[in-house]
């Protein structure tokens, strides 16, 4: 009994695939429509992926200028960024001079002549402090603030601000984003749901027959409840291959950007677990979308 009611199913599954492939065009259709709805969604979930991506591994390696007296001997500072360079959150420091400071400074301000006019050296001597990139923000504030109160540190900067500017816009977008994927899956339903429609009503006189041979409810509904099927699948692997096509074709051009600032930074795609559910999400709503429409304009359909 249990292996006669999957090879019925089997042979609806196949039956209903044999159908679609007869009509190429209104099936092809209907799941690049599907594909381009499903795909843009998880396009906007990738394209906010990859900023975050890119803001974290900003956030790692964020300097920090630590701004020392004017009294503090080089030898002195010296010991401070050996000390400061023990700590485990610490990459490594390096130490700038006076000097250094100035002589960089005019170097690249273009004011050098007017540097030559005053008596003494105005800008003091920095240690660069280069956090790991394994540390979270909260642990870089912690840090910051011991930093600020060593005796000899007048003024300890981490300009992050601007990171968690980009981090809230992120977070809006990324509610923005779910309200359109909730609204594309919607389109989706509609669309599986229309094309399930049209379907019902080319097939009035052979559901009739079907009734009036005794068929039940269930044996009439399972041809369009698997068309669903095939709608959301076929559709959510052509989402996927919109998608890497889309990931190819910007990975050159990210690449490149990424190179001019030494970064390694590559465009991640979906990958497994995501393409795995975005095919699932595919077939649910196609799926969905059948039965929703079924169960609208089946019923109405009553042998006379």
């Amino acid at each position: 009994m249990i292996a006669e009611y999957f090879k019925r199913h089997a042979q609806t599954l196949v039956f209903t695939l044999g159908r679609l492939y007869q009509r190429p065009v209104a099936t092809g259709l209907t799941v690049l429509v599907i594909g381009i709805t499903l795909a843009l969604p998880a396009g906007l979930h990738l394209v906010i992926q990859n900023i975050n991506a890119v803001g974290y591994s900003w956030e790692g390696t964020l300097n920090a200028s630590l701004f020392l007296a004017d009294d503090t001997d080089e030898s002195r500072a010296r010991q401070i960024a050996s000390e400061i360079r023990a700590q485990t959150s610490v990459r490594g420091t390096t130490y700038i001079s006076r000097q250094q400071a100035l002589e960089e400074f005019q170097a690249l301000s273009g004011f050098g002549e007017a540097l030559e006019l005053l008596d003494e050296n105005p800008l003091p001597a920095v240690i660069v402090v280069q956090f790991k990139t394994t540390q979270s923000p909260e642990v870089i504030d912690a840090v910051m603030r011991e930093l600020a109160e060593l005796p000899d540190v007048v003024q300890a900067k981490l300009d992050h601000q601007w990171l968690d500017r980009l981090f809230a816009i992120l977070a809006t977008v990324q509610r923005a984003a779910v309200l359109i994927a909730a609204l594309l899956g919607v389109a989706v339903v509609l669309t599986v749901g229309n094309t399930i429609r049209l379907d019902i009503e080319n097939r009035r006189d052979e559901i009739v027959i079907m009734k009036l041979v005794g068929a039940s409810d269930a044996f009439v509904r399972r041809p369009f409840l698997y068309t669903g099927f095939w709608y959301g699948l076929f559709g959510g692997l052509t989402a996927l291959i919109l998608l890497g096509i889309g990931v190819g074709l910007m990975a050159g051009p990210a690449g490149q950007l990424a190179a001019l600032y030494q970064s390694s930074f590559v465009i991640e795609g979906l990958g497994f677990g995501r393409s795995l559910l975005l095919l699932l999400l595919g077939i649910a709503l196609g799926w969905f979308g059948a039965a929703w429409t079924v169960a609208r304009h089946l019923g109405a359909i009553v042998p006379r």
